[in-house]
């Protein structure tokens, strides 16, 4: 029997199915590299644990799922009825046995592969309404999981990091952050700038600013709210004992 394969045929939509495929596959190689004792452990976000992100991701792969439903059919169907409810489930999600848990991140990841796949062509252009309130094309949906899967390997605190997500993958992540920051006029006096390269962001108009330096994973990180270990800043000329911390993302 022949495999099904992606009804659609743009080549950069299936550049970014494969992304987002290969972090869903990363995801759960570190996930699976967890003892059930240690999904008991913290993550790297305050107040989860890491139940609470296998949790999120399994329920997100569902929610991003019903917008593909939207699609396709024209009926509308949100991500979630709401944010409280988006974060009950989260919470009960967290206090599934170890099996039921990994089960949930499982089965929700190959339904949302088998709607992304099965989504005819011209599907992909039906817009959609994001649980931000953002009216996307259906196309949107596959980078808002790449970046969930991805980020949040590394929030599993199991060894995975920034150094481990693909450079294309990075450097969008990048432009939205810096993007969001612009919108909202948060990266006033911030420069960004990415070692051995001439990828420069942030506030370009700044007479005096704070450049922040390092690795594109490095750099990421930062943008991301992940510490500020990975970068060096200088102010003036003078390097700081320590980077600021990055302007608020989400």
């Amino acid at each position: 029997m022949v495999a099904r394969q992606d009804q659609t045929t743009d080549p950069e939509l299936l550049e970014a199915l494969l992304h987002a495929r290969r972090g869903t596959a990363f995801f759960a190689r570190t996930l699976n590299e967890l003892t059930d004792a240690e999904l008991d452990g913290d993550s790297l976000l305050p107040g989860w644990t890491r139940r609470h992100v296998a949790a999120h991701i399994g329920y997100n792969a569902r929610a991003i799922a019903r917008l593909i439903e939207w699609a396709a059919t024209g009926v509308e169907t949100p991500m979630y009825a709401s944010s409280d409810v988006r974060d009950h489930e989260i919470s009960f999600g967290a206090t599934l046995s170890p099996i039921a848990l990994r089960n949930l991140f499982d089965h929700s990841a190959v339904h949302l592969n088998v709607e992304w796949r099965d989504l005819p062509a011209q599907a992909w252009h039906h817009q959609v309404r994001t649980a931000q309130g953002r009216i996307v094309p259906a196309s949107e949906t596959v980078w808002m999981r790449t970046r969930e899967v991805w980020t949040h390997a590394v929030d599993l605190d199991n060894g995975a990091s920034f150094a481990d997500i693909p450079e294309p993958v990075l450097e969008r992540l990048l432009q939205d952050i810096t993007g969001a920051w612009k919108t909202r006029g948060t990266d006033t006096g911030l420069l960004i700038n990415i070692t051995g390269t001439d990828l420069t962001s942030g506030d370009t108009t700044a007479q005096n600013p704070t450049l922040i330096t390092g690795t594109l994973p490095g750099v990421t990180q930062w943008a991301t709210g992940r510490g500020t270990h990975a970068v060096t800043a200088t102010h003036n000329g003078t390097q700081l004992d320590e980077a600021p911390a990055a302007p608020q993302w989400i």
